[in-house]
């Protein structure tokens, strides 16, 4: 049974990829097309894209719960679509199966992806020539609510102040949990550099690439900070950028 909290979650990724496709400057024709979404979440841009004449849009996410969904939904909800999309749980690392999409997809994942650098020759390994990856995601880790909640720092930028292992040790006594460090909380931890130096020693070209996307008033604020070269890191809190196989 679907649950409430999952198809909101749901619709409000629909109002999330109209931002989406806005801020990568438009979406692609993908009508005949072969898309993969990576970290598919909910499901809600794989309907969106195939609801756009693709041929065929493969889901794939890391979480159970989230695959069961999209994929009852697609059932009850979209079945004129079920011979069109498919939803997998599937680590993209350890299989083979995949191969000749058009376009890869991916809407606020890579702050949770680690290994990056593999994920990428991935990415290149099953595109068609040139092929292109769309990417966009945040809060950064570094950004002041990097560890999106789940560290409980409370205060802006407080999860990196506070010593990670006080942090941690304070949730797993809160929990009952045994994390080791924050990557255990789903959170790969990388830098605003990192993903520049992930993005420039893959083998893409990098054809479109910006940061601190937001219709929030507040935002102003911290794209003026971002300016600063040494406040760049810990006011830039997302990354959208399209990349094209050779």
């Amino acid at each position: 049974m679907l649950k409430e909290e999952d198809l909101t979650y749901f619709k409000n990724g629909e109002i999330e990829n109209i931002k989406f496709w806005k801020r990568l400057g438009s979406r692609p024709d993908f009508k005949d097309k072969k898309i993969l979404d990576f970290g598919c979440g909910h499901g809600s841009l794989a309907i969106n894209i195939a609801n756009s004449g693709a041929k065929k849009v493969v889901g794939i996410d890391l979480s159970e719960n989230l695959i069961n969904f999209a994929n009852e939904n697609l059932s009850k909800n979209f079945s004129k679509l079920e011979k069109i999309v498919s939803f997998e749980k599937i680590d993209l690392l350890e299989t083979d199966k995949y191969y000749d999409f058009d376009y890869i997809v991916s809407k606020d994942t890579f702050e949770h992806s680690l290994n990056l650098d593999k994920i990428l020759n991935k990415f290149n390994s099953i595109l068609k020539i040139n092929g292109e990856v769309y990417i966009g995601f945040g809060p950064l880790y570094n950004f002041y609510n990097g560890d999106h909640g789940r560290l409980e720092a409370i205060l802006p930028w407080f999860h990196l102040i506070i010593p990670e292992r006080i942090l941690i040790k304070r949730i797993n006594k809160k929990y009952k949990k045994y994390y080791n460090d924050v990557r255990d909380l789903g959170l790969s931890k990388y830098s605003f550099k990192d993903y520049e130096q992930f993005f420039k020693d893959s083998k893409f070209k990098i054809s479109f690439f910006k940061t601190n996307f937001s219709d929030h008033p507040i935002s102003k604020i911290f794209n003026f900070f971002s300016k600063f070269k040494f406040l760049k890191e810990y006011f830039t809190y997302n990354i959208y950028c399209i990349l094209k196989k050779n």
